[in-house]
Parts: C-alpha cells; sequence; structure tokens
C-alpha cells in the first residue's frame, strides 16, 4: 500500500464526513461565575444517532460538532445546578451561552445521566454513555473517555497528566501497573472509572507530597463484583508460529483474584524492561526523592524486541484479601521465560580505525518476582505498611563474534552466565498526631546479590599486550567469575508542621548505609584443563566498599494566590571507605540546596520549575584497582560526582479548543563527574591487533553539559487531530584518549508529524512522518545519520462485530559519511469478529507483511560511531479463536 493512496483517502473521507455544523459558548451560574467541567451532551432526534458530549473547560467554555440538519436537544447539567434543556436544527453554526440556576432538590437522575462528574480532585466518567459494544479490552474504553490518551505501550495520561497508579475497585492492580490493566481487563466488566488527582493512597498525607502523582480507579460491574470473568484465546499460524493466552479474574468484596498467561514464539513481550521498572519496588511518594531503587541487575535481556526466533512464556498471580477492617494483605508473583536467538551486523568506526563485526546470539532469561504488602490501618490518623519483595533470575547468554579489521578476521565464542537475587524489605508508619503536626518513617533494607561467569574462546590471539595469555595453545580459553552482593540499611524520619494551608516547614533527618562486596577471578583455561591465574599480572579483585550518608534537611513550602515555593537543602555528611591491598578513608561534607516553583493557572493550565545540586556515587566496581572485564581497570581514589540539575516544565489542556500542549526543557552539568579514559594500543604493527584497548575510570572537572528541549502539541479541529512532536538534544562531554583530552558533541533532532481522524462510523486513520537526524562531533570527524519514518494506521469498527487493524511503517536510512541508503518496511494487520452477546471470537492476524530481513539504525558512544543491521522475525500469518467467560 502507498502512503499517497492513503492520504488520497483520507482527503475524500474528509469531505464525505466533513458536514458538520459547530454549536458553542460559555457556561456561568446565577453570579456570572464560569462554570467548569460542566456536562454537555447534545441528542439527536433520531434515536438511530449517537450522542455528542462534551466538558466545558476552565473558562466555562464548549464546543460540539453536530451533523448538519439533525433536530438535537442540547442538555447542560451540573451536579447542584438545575439542568437546562436547549432544542433547535442544526442548520447554521451557532453561539449560545447558559446560565445554571441552584437547585435544592435531590438530583438522583441527573447524576445517573451525567457522563462526568467532577468532585474536588476525583472525576468520575460513566463508560455506558461512551462504549458502543466494540470495545474488547480496558484500552478500548478509555480511549473512547474525553481527555484520556492511552499510547501503544500501555501507558494512560488523562488531561495530559500520566496515571501512575491503577487499581480495581480501590485496589492496586498488580502493584499499580498500567499496562496490564489496559491490555488484559475485559471491557464488559467495566463500570464507572475514576481518576483521582494528587493521589496519596494515605489520605492525612495528601498534599504534603510534592510527586503530583494520578490513580484511575476501575470499577466493576455490580453484577461483576462476585464474579469470574475473562477470556482465553489460541492461535496458530505458518512456519509453527503460535500464541495463547489466559486473562482470567475473579472479584468478590473480600478477596480479589487476577490470573495473567501468555506463550508465543512470535516476538510479543508481555514484560519489557519499562513494565520490569514499575515491579522494582518502592516506598510511599513522601520518601521518593529519598531513595534510588537498582532493583537488581535483571533486565538486560527485556528489551530484546528485534529477534530471529522468540520463545515468551509469561505468567503472573495477583491476590488481594481484606483481613479485617482494619488489616488488607496482598501479593503477587510474576514469571517469566524467554528464549530468544540475535543476529546482528556492526560497522564501528572508532578513532583509529574501522571494523566490520557480526553477532550471534542466544539468550534464555528465567525472571521470577514476587510481591507481599500488609497494610494496617488502627484508625483515620494512623497508617502502617509493610512490603517484602524478591527478585530472582538466571540467564544464559552464547554468542559468536567475528571481527574484521583490515581484511584480519578474528572469531571468538563466548558463554555467559548471571544469577541474581534480590530482596527488598521496609517498613513505614504515618501518624497525624493533629491537623499542624504529622510524622512519617520508614525502615528500609535490601540485599542484592549478582554472580556472573564469562567464558570466552577463540583460536586467534586476542588482547596482545593486555591480557597475559600463553599463545601456545590450540585454543585460548579464558574464564572470568565476577561476584557482587550489595546491602542497604537505610533509616529516615520526617515531620511536617503544617503551620496554616499556604504554610508548611518539612524536617528530614535520615541515614543510610551501603555495604557492597565486589570480588573478580580471571584465568586462561590451558589445553591440558591447567589454569593460568591473571592475579601476577595486575589481575583479580577483591574489594570491600562502605558508604555510609548521614544527613538533615529542612524546606519551607508556602502558597500564595495560583504561586507555590518550596526552597530549602539537604546537609550530607559522607563516610566511606575502599578496602583492597590497601585501605583508603574518606570522609566529606556537602550541601545540596533545591527549589521548586509552580504556577498553577487553572486545573489544565501549570507551569514547573525545579533545580538541584545533586550528587552520586559509583558502585564499587569503578574502585577496583586490578584489571577485570576484558580489560577495565578502577580507581580506587574516585569521588562523588556532582551536577546541576534545572529542569522546566508547561502544560495545558483545553477541551474546547481541543488543545494539548506540553512543553519541557531540561539542562543539566557535571561539575565533577566521572568518565572512562580509552587507551588504544596502537603500537602494534599488526593492524587486526589495533583494537586492543583497555578504560579507566577518572574524575574530571566539567566532565558533561547536556540540554534537551521537547514540545508536544496535540489541536483537534473539527474531526480531524493534529499532532506535533519535536525534540532537540545537544550534549558535550569530556573524553580522554591515550592521555589526550577531547571534547565531543553529540546533537540529535527529531520531529514527528501525524493526522488522525475522529469520525464516528468512520475508520479512525492516522497518517504521519517521524524524522530523527543526528549529528556526532568529536577533535577530528563529524558524523551524520537520517533515518525518516512515514508511517499509517487504521482502526475500524464494522458490520456489528467486525474490527480492522492495520499498521504500516517505512524506514529510510541514510548514511551520509559513507553514502549508505537503504529502507525497510514494517506492516502489520489484523481482522476480527465476535458477534454481539457471543463468547467466541474469531481473529486472524498479519506481522511483517513486506517479509522485511533486518531493521539498520546508528548509534554513538564515547569511543565509536556504529552502524547497525538487526535481522527480525520473518513474515507471520495467524488464525486465532478466543472464549469470554
Amino acid at each position: 500500500m502507498k502512503i499517497n493512496y492513503i492520504i488520497l483517502f483520507l482527503f475524500f473521507s474528509t469531505q464525505l464526513w466533513g458536514q458538520k455544523i459547530t454549536i458553542s459558548g460559555t457556561v456561568k451560574d446565577s453570579l456570572n461565575n464560569v462554570v467548569p467541567y460542566a456536562n454537555v451532551i447534545a441528542k439527536p432526534k433520531d434515536l438511530s444517532k449517537n450522542l455528542q458530549f462534551s466538558l466545558t473547560d476552565n473558562e466555562g467554555l464548549y464546543k460540539l460538532q453536530l451533523t448538519k440538519g439533525d433536530t438535537v436537544t442540547v442538555r447542560i447539567s451540573y451536579l447542584g445546578y438545575k439542568p437546562i434543556n436547549f432544542q433547535f436544527i442544526a442548520s447554521n453554526a451557532l453561539k449560545k451561552d447558559f446560565i445554571l440556576e441552584p437547585s435544592s432538590e435531590e438530583l438522583d437522575e441527573v447524576v445517573i445521566e451525567m457522563p462526568v462528574t467532577v468532585s474536588g480532585d476525583t472525576t468520575t466518567y460513566k463508560t455506558d454513555k461512551f462504549v458502543d459494544g466494540s470495545e474488547r479490552k480496558l484500552r478500548n474504553v478509555l480511549k473512547k473517555l474525553p481527555g484520556v490518551e492511552v499510547t501503544k505501550d500501555g501507558s494512560v495520561t488523562v488531561l495530559g497528566k500520566k496515571i501512575t497508579h491503577m487499581l480495581v475497585d480501590g485496589k492496586k492492580f498488580f502493584g499499580g501497573n498500567s499496562k496490564l490493566a489496559v491490555n488484559n481487563i475485559p471491557a464488559n466488566a467495566i463500570g464507572d472509572i475514576e481518576v483521582i488527582d494528587n493521589y496519596n493512597e494515605i489520605a492525612f498525607l495528601k498534599g504534603l507530597t510534592d510527586s503530583d502523582e494520578m490513580a484511575m480507579n476501575i470499577k466493576l460491574k455490580k453484577d461483576k463484583n462476585r464474579f469470574t470473568f475473562g477470556d482465553i484465546s489460541a492461535g496458530i499460524g505458518n512456519n509453527d508460529f503460535y500464541k495463547t493466552s489466559a486473562n482470567l479474574f475473579y472479584y468478590a468484596p473480600k478477596i480479589n483474584i487476577n490470573f495473567i498467561g501468555n506463550i508465543n514464539n512470535i516476538g510479543e513481550q508481555t514484560m519489557s524492561f519499562k513494565d520490569y521498572l514499575s515491579f522494582s519496588g518502592g516506598v510511599n511518594a513522601v520518601f521518593k526523592g529519598n531513595f534510588n531503587f537498582r532493583g537488581g541487575d535483571f533486565s538486560q535481556f527485556m528489551d530484546n524486541k528485534d529477534v530471529l526466533t522468540s520463545t515468551q512464556k509469561f505468567g503472573a498471580l495477583n491476590i488481594t484479601k481484606t483481613a479485617s477492617s482494619k488489616l488488607d494483605i496482598s501479593g503477587y508473583i510474576i514469571l517469566s521465560d524467554s528464549d530468544t536467538n540475535n543476529f546482528v551486523e556492526d560497522f564501528n568506526e572508532y578513532t583509529t580505525y574501522t571494523e566490520e563485526k557480526t553477532n550471534k546470539t542466544n539468550a534464555q532469561n528465567l525472571l521470577g518476582i514476587t510481591n507481599l504488602n500488609l497494610e494496617y490501618v488502627p484508625n483515620a490518623s494512623e497508617w502502617w505498611h509493610a512490603r517484602t519483595q524478591i527478585k530472582r533470575t538466571n540467564t544464559t547468554n552464547n554468542d559468536n563474534l567475528a571481527t574484521i579489521v583490515s581484511n584480519n578476521t578474528n572469531n571468538i565464542n563466548t558463554n555467559r552466565n548471571l544469577t541474581a537475587t534480590f530482596l527488598n524489605q521496609n517498613v513505614e508508619w504515618h501518624k497525624r498526631k493533629s491537623k499542624h503536626h504529622t510524622f512519617s518513617a520508614v525502615i528500609n533494607y535490601v540485599f542484592d546479590s549478582t554472580d556472573r561467569n564469562n567464558f570466552w574462546s577463540t583460536q586467534d590471539p586476542i588482547l596482545q599486550g593486555l591480557i597475559p595469555t600463553d599463545n601456545s595453545q590450540d585454543l585460548i580459553r579464558l574464564n572470568q567469575n565476577r561476584d557482587t552482593e550489595q546491602q542497604n540499611f537505610d533509616g529516615i524520619f520526617k515531620y511536617y508542621w503544617e503551620i496554616n494551608k499556604s504554610n508548611h516547614i518539612y524536617t528530614t533527618l535520615g541515614n543510610k548505609l551501603l555495604a557492597e562486596d565486589f570480588l573478580t577471578t580471571d584465568q586462561q583455561i590451558l589445553d591440558n584443563g591447567d589454569e593460568n591465574n591473571f592475579q601476577s599480572d595486575g589481575f583479580n579483585n577483591n574489594l570491600d566498599f562502605k558508604l555510609n550518608d548521614a544527613f538533615v534537611g529542612i524546606h519551607y513550602k508556602f502558597r500564595t494566590g495560583i504561586f507555590t515555593f518550596k526552597q530549602g537543602a539537604f546537609l550530607h555528611n559522607y563516610n566511606w571507605n575502599v578496602n583492597q591491598q590497601t585501605k583508603i578513608h574518606k570522609n566529606k561534607w556537602i550541601v545540596l540546596p533545591d527549589f521548586l516553583a509552580k504556577i498553577d493557572f487553572n486545573k489544565s493550565r501549570k507551569i514547573q520549575l525545579n533545580y538541584n545540586l545533586k550528587t552520586s556515587f559509583s558502585d564499587a566496581s569503578r574502585f577496583a584497582n586490578q584489571f577485570y572485564n576484558s580489560v577495565f581497570r578502577g580507581n580506587e581514589n574516585l569521588e562523588n560526582n556532582l551536577f546541576h540539575s534545572l529542569n522546566i516544565r508547561y502544560s495545558r489542556f483545553s477541551l474546547y479548543r481541543g488543545l494539548v500542549l506540553f512543553a519541557n526543557l531540561s539542562y543539566n552539568k557535571q561539575i565533577r563527574g566521572v568518565r572512562n579514559s580509552v587507551v588504544f594500543d596502537t603500537s602494534n604493527p599488526n593492524p587486526s591487533q589495533q583494537i586492543n584497548q583497555f578504560l579507566t575510570a577518572k574524575l574530571l572537572n566539567n566532565a558533561f553539559e547536556d540540554f534537551i528541549a521537547n514540545i508536544h502539541l496535540e489541536k483537534d479541529i473539527k474531526n480531524i487531530k493534529s499532532k506535533l512532536d519535536i525534540r532537540y538534544n545537544e550534549s558535550r562531554f569530556i573524553q580522554e584518549v591515550d592521555n589526550s583530552i577531547e571534547t565531543n558533541i553529540n546533537r540529535s533532532y527529531n520531529y514527528e508529524v501525524g493526522l488522525e481522524t475522529l469520525y464516528e462510523k468512520f475508520p479512525t486513520i492516522e497518517l504521519g512522518i517521524n524524522q530523527d537526524i543526528g549529528r556526532f562531533i568529536s577533535h577530528n570527524t563529524t558524523s551524520k545519520f537520517i533515518t525518516t519514518v512515514p508511517f499509517a494506521k487504521i482502526d475500524y469498527y464494522f458490520i456489528n462485530g467486525f474490527i480492522f487493524n492495520f499498521e504500516y511503517r517505512k524506514n529510510i536510512y541514510d548514511n551520509k559519511d559513507f553514502s549508505q541508503k537503504n529502507s525497510y518496511e514494517i506492516a502489520n494487520t489484523s481482522l476480527s469478529f465476535n458477534k454481539e452477546n457471543s463468547a467466541w471470537s474469531f481473529k486472524i492476524t498479519g506481522q511483517n507483511l513486506f517479509d522485511a530481513r533486518f531493521k539498520q539504525s546508528n548509534r554513538f558512544s564515547d569511543y565509536l560511531v556504529s552502524d547497525t543491521k538487526t535481522f527480525i522475525l520473518p513474515r507471520i500469518l495467524m488464525f486465532s479463536v478466543g472464549y469470554n467467560l
């Protein structure tokens, strides 16, 4: 399909369905005050036609698009006011203002009819006013709600603000994960949907946090609140491709059970790296600025989307139990098992030479996560929470690497095995002593253990002069064991003094202790089975690293009108020991100021500025003074990074104008930063051995500077939504290569323009183009890449049960330095049928319709520019059958 035909189709369809007129105006009360978030409903006299709906914005403005010639009754309603009915024939555009009169009568009938109600920070959508029966999952329902957006990866935004907690009947769904919810909760089980702004799970802490979080609560239908429901499906395709899935739910007043399962070999990932991060543990929002959860080394293969073969198995079980009126118990178990094969070709340009490389990889990753939560609320002013999370992974990675430098070939086989265990236990206590005094405390413990074993084998000498190998062997075998064990003991106490509604003083007292052991062993396995240990040549590490951070902070927050300011500082005492061949002890005091300013023009227009002076320490491996990782040598004299961080955000949302606008500027500058110093072995006359290098860590002044600006704009014009995204990023960093200091510059520009139709009973068509321009500048070279991606998407519900989906992307890749230009096309489609009131559904899908063989991309690093081809799954055609319970 050519994209030009789609553009013409969109143009003529716009003309065909474009016979619309507009009714607009303002809604005010009897005192001439604007009424925001009032319901404006247009009911056609022809009952076969759909209702039209709008909400007034913060200025009381509304706008509706109506079919020309229809006889329509417009109804204006808001809680506490008498509704107004206005009938007219939609012959010409009309400006009409309305005045609502207060009502002292019960408005039960109005409450039932109102599609959206707003009460304080809670907005309630009555979904039956928006759905038409074509919806299959929560994702499809949310897309019908005004002001709600759902991205492809499962993120949800409401009025431009991201949902951070997903609840079902008031209980967290798999720890609050939105992706699992939107892709799996059946549409026919959903009743009302609540959106809660400035959310905190502890009611009396609301208003004390600066997290600006938002929750979405999915209320199940009354006949689903003690019921088993869900769906199962199975599909089979060409070349033995298959997919099975199950989404099962049991809900009762005191117990909720959810199970999600998926097995497939079509490259479909149920859990990505971003999803994994949402399951990485945590604490209440009041402590978020005091913790940085690493979550263990579990994620290295989770974003492995472009594969030659893939087998994915995923299962998740979530249980929530109300043990008593004061105690809730909840937990979940997640298991993920993947087996993938990859093939990648790289063309690498280093500082002094070029390299052609191919890499064949088989990766097997078994991941398990279990989480247990106890929530005890003895009374309305006290709250206890105990959380335990355990994660375990076993990973095996086998790859074959072949490189060519100046017609000299080197082949290396690598086997990597990783076992990691992560335990997080914390206990929180929160107490509202009085309306002026509130206390919070947390005790947190983390155990994080990672065992790695790397085995390399090759017939070619490698890293000569860097690794003390015995090259007389028929096969060079290198083995490395690398073990890391980290423990964190943290305690934090917070006191909130609410002088009045507009003035707060916050005090924080805490201590964080990190203890980390880092051990490496490097050796060569000889042909006769003996070991050639490299310890005498500067290898093998046995490092004990301890860091204690004692801190106190005080902040003053005040509000005046539309302005909110918060300023203060933390005083830290860092005390650390590096114990290896010798022991190094250091102590340092650091003051870290921060500042927050917010301007809330209204609920839908805001600007926020944040400034922080931040610091961080490298992990223990960066302090290790012996070689490892073929070859990296740490630096035991490293100290903390120190950097400025400034961020400015602006957001604007207007239903009346059909406008969504986000603008963001961020600037980061390292005053002191740890960077890798690169040393190449260019003295070797054999060019194939000039790839040899080793890295070390150094603390440099003004090591890094980064500026990012991005704008996201959406505008509805009649029944067409236009989208524009622009992003600019410039980073400058110092790089030391062979004792020579260089400044590298990385500039990237990205924009995306798109149009999307919003007609009823007509396909939703989205067209657009994305272009990414990258430029990397070092002291003697400039590299430029351009990737252009036109795309199209069609979603169409027709003939009472059929749903057609189509996605198309064409990637046009242009490497200006090497005059390389190529393109590939990716298209996916599906056609499903579910007869009304039938439990059975049928689906035909096509994946990679044009049978593209690879994707091409580029990347920059401190010392190389890389051009990459990643090979992907072939065309897949599949037939599936589903059953709704």
